[in-house]
């Protein structure tokens, strides 16, 4: 559980960040799933982080430059009418005692109040998202600020997207954060134990999903970081195969991508196994080869490396163990230069990790790479896909049958520490 005071702290920080300009957002929309039934509310990941505050229609400014006012809250007002219906809403009283809110308004009072915590900054932070109403609302305002600014030669002159400021402060985790991340991979890693001994012949994928999905929530999960990906045989090779309704067979291999949400944060898992309990020799081949580029790319989450030398790592790993094998030939620097590999191995190796499955944060500054720091949590998941209509490159081998059908991706959740690494997701076998 993250605490007021961790909140407070976060938005201190922005605030020390952005000096004398004001900071803008809004709550996530609520999602239609059919006519007038709605999806299960998901709170934005930048609001929720600096606010902890899980209803929609809200909008959250941080004004530092204010004299009394510098984290305001405009809500949704209580109305125990509409509550009946849609459960309890905080109000503008909550906001205030149980988020910390200098203020707070109804949202019905945006327009109108608004304007009083930009006509001193020197700059809005605010990112033009989804919501394009609440775009043109803020855009409106800043017009009007501008138009009026030869009078009193202030307010802001430009807006900047907040994530290039709120970002890296996310990228970098709380031990309170660390708590609830090892808690999601904690599920997930006996979920999927639990689907490696469930999984047999004649099953169907989403029996294997189910059973996952139900051990996220029975302990105590949120529900899935993501659509849960179950890819018995040659569904193995599509990277976002969702579909799962398959009937695994002998002598498949069976990918599992799968992790839970817990608190906010997410776990993602990948393991990939036999379903009849023995690697066929070209399945156990590729497996190796993987599992040698994922053990490789792990060593070097070190603090201090550039995120790049992850995946650096593993491509040359892949690559060594494609050309061993006779599917790719030639030098092996102008394979990896030229991506020659690209037919096999189609991602990057791996993504930050925490309040969203791709969290913020950037891989390169520029010509400067970004290099690890401790607190940083990223998945490592190196991968080879040999589909049954994957055709090489110009110049490269041709594929025998043998090798087709032939999916292997193995991922964990990685942690930097002060001195090397920490795999939050070790438990899981492979």
């Amino acid at each position: 559980m993250i605490e007021a005071a961790e909140y407070q702290q976060r938005r201190q920080a922005l605030m020390e960040k952005i000096g004398s300009g004001t900071a803008i957002f809004r709550s996530a929309p609520m999602a239609v799933m059919h006519n007038d039934v709605e999806y299960t509310f998901r709170q934005d990941s930048d609001f929720y982080y600096l606010t902890g505050f899980n209803e929609p229609n809200a909008v959250a400014v941080l004004a530092p430059h204010h004299e009394e006012h510098k984290f305001v809250l405009f809500v949704q007002p209580k109305d125990p009418e509409k509550e009946v219906w849609t459960g309890y809403r905080m109000g503008v009283e909550g906001a205030k005692e149980r988020y910390g809110a200098d203020e707070a308004y109804p949202i019905s009072e945006l327009e109108e109040k608004l304007p009083q915590y930009l006509i001193k900054a020197s700059c809005i932070y605010y990112h033009l998202g989804r919501d394009r109403r609440f775009n043109e609302t803020v855009l409106t305002h800043w017009q009007r600020l501008m138009r009026t600014y030869p009078k009193r030669g202030t307010g802001p002159v430009a807006i900047q997207d907040s994530g290039t400021i709120l970002h890296p402060l996310r990228l970098v985790k709380s031990p309170a954060e660390l708590e609830l991340m090892r808690k999601a991979a904690e599920i997930s890693v006996k979920a999927h134990i639990h689907a490696q001994e469930f999984a047999q012949p004649g099953r169907y994928e989403y029996e294997i999903q189910a059973e996952m999905e139900h051990l996220f929530r029975l302990q105590g999960g949120n529900g899935f970081a993501y659509p849960s990906i179950v890819a018995s045989g040659a569904n193995s090779c599509i990277l976002h195969y969702i579909e799962n309704d398959r009937q695994l067979q002998e002598n498949d291999l069976l990918l599992i991508d799968a992790g839970c949400a817990y608190g906010y944060y997410n776990a993602d898992i990948t393991r990939t196994f036999p379903v009849s309990g023995t690697f066929t020799p070209e399945q156990q081949t590729i497996y190796d080869i993987v599992l040698e580029a994922q053990k490789q790319a792990t060593a070097q989450v070190q603090p201090g490396n550039p995120y790049s030398k992850i995946h650096d790592t593993a491509v040359r790993v892949l690559v060594e163990g494609l050309m061993e094998i006779g599917l790719l030939t030639g030098d092996i620097e102008e394979i990896i230069k030229e991506e020659k590999y690209k037919p096999f191995y189609m991602h990057r190796t791996g993504h930050w990790l925490g309040l969203d499955v791709h969290d913020v944060g950037v891989y390169q500054n520029g010509e400067e790479p970004q290099n690890l720091q401790p607190g940083n949590v990223l998945t490592v998941e190196p991968g080879i896909y040999i589909g049954l209509e994957t055709k090489p490159v110009e110049g490269q081998p041709e594929i025998p049958d043998c090798w087709r059908g032939i999916g292997v991706r193995i991922e964990d959740d990685v942690l930097v520490t002060p001195d090397g690494q920490e795999v939050l997701t070790e438990g899981v076998p492979k």
